[in-house]
């Protein structure tokens, strides 16, 4: 079986360079086409600390795509998701199936477009970046979970984690919305540390008060989640119960939920955010609008508020348009904007 990796970039490009290295017949897909080219004519480089290696691989772009995929390993941006389902949708088999590789809760968007049946939800937290056509870093590791959107633990899920394996350690969970909103709520405070050029872990580390709107930033989030039904699951540098008592006042629980996410980025290669890329490097439209959008769209419908959430969307809208620089006066302001509730 042909397995197809749409979306080229950061996580699907080592993705699909991993698959291919193991043996696995694969298909990379991506609209760019200088690093279509780059693959097609010198493999796809795969740059870490310690080493790099070049991966010979197949790319096409998503005109020259076949039908009756089979499994289809989704990782475009969260924006670009209804575009690449108008593509999938009606090229995937009957007994396919859409592997959402991405942040965000793309899940639902996919179920709803091939069916639930045809969707399996994945966390992906291990760290990457594209570096240029044919070249992308691995900035660290993570967790990667798979599972049922029913909860069920299946042939299938077990069988893609034995395949994932070779990219990453995989878990297989009965809950794993509950994982990918995990992922979902915290990202909040990763999208705050790029307003600033300066790395995750000098951010989470500036002061407690600096600390505290972050912690006020997730607590958001997750009562958005938990009022959607989620039961929020702990990983990598994640635990909701520190942020529960860092909201309640724990200083304590504050601290660590901190020095957790510092010690976890101190130790990789990528110790910014795939936001700030985008903004400093790439000079492009970010993700955020369709991530923290979504879940305060979601928010409303369930009575709760968001008001520090819809303030950073509009600062990262601000960067994206060039109407604000990267600055330490935008994270106080973010901090003043959670003092006097937004």
């Amino acid at each position: 079986m042909t397995i197809t990796v749409y979306g080229a970039g950061a996580i699907g490009g080592i993705t699909g360079a991993r698959l291919a290295q193991a043996g696995h017949d694969v298909l990379l897909v991506d609209r760019a086409e200088d690093h279509v080219a780059a693959m097609n004519a010198h493999g796809l480089t795969i740059e870490s600390r310690d080493d790099a290696v070049t991966v010979p691989v197949r790319a096409i772009a998503p005109a020259a795509l076949g039908r009756e995929l089979g499994l289809v390993l989704l990782a475009v941006k969260s924006q670009d998701t209804p575009a690449a389902l108008e593509v999938l949708t009606p090229r995937l088999a009957a007994d396919g199936a859409i592997v959402s590789l991405q942040n965000g809760l793309n899940e639902e968007l996919i179920a709803r477009a091939v069916g639930a049946p045809r969707t399996v939800g994945c966390l992906v937290n291990w760290a990457a970046d594209w570096i240029a056509p044919g070249r992308i870093l691995h900035g660290g590791h993570g967790a990667l979970v798979l599972g049922e959107l029913d909860g069920r633990i299946s042939d299938r899920v077990q069988g893609l984690s034995k395949l994932l394996a070779v990219v990453a350690p995989t878990e297989v969970t009965g809950n794993i919305l509950g994982y990918t909103w995990a992922k979902h709520v915290y990202g909040a405070l990763l999208v705050a540390t790029a307003v600033v050029d300066a790395h995750v872990y000098e951010v989470v580390e500036r002061s407690p008060d600096v600390q505290q709107m972050l912690v006020q930033l997730v607590a958001e989030n997750m009562r958005a989640a938990e009022a959607a039904g989620i039961r929020l699951e702990p990983f990598d540098e994640y635990a909701p119960a520190d942020y529960h008592a860092a909201a309640l006042g724990d200083a304590a629980a504050r601290q660590r939920a901190m020095a957790t996410i510092a010690q976890h980025y101190q130790q990789h290669t990528k110790t910014k955010t795939g936001i700030w890329r985008d903004l400093a490097v790439r000079r492009r439209k970010t993700e955020v609008g369709a991530l923290l959008g979504a879940t305060v769209t979601k928010a409303r419908t369930l009575g709760v508020a968001m008001p520090l959430t819809e303030r950073l969307i509009a600062m990262i809208e601000d960067l994206e348009l060039g109407r604000r620089v990267m600055s330490w006066s935008n994270i106080d302001e973010l901090v003043a904007a959670g003092r006097r509730g937004a």
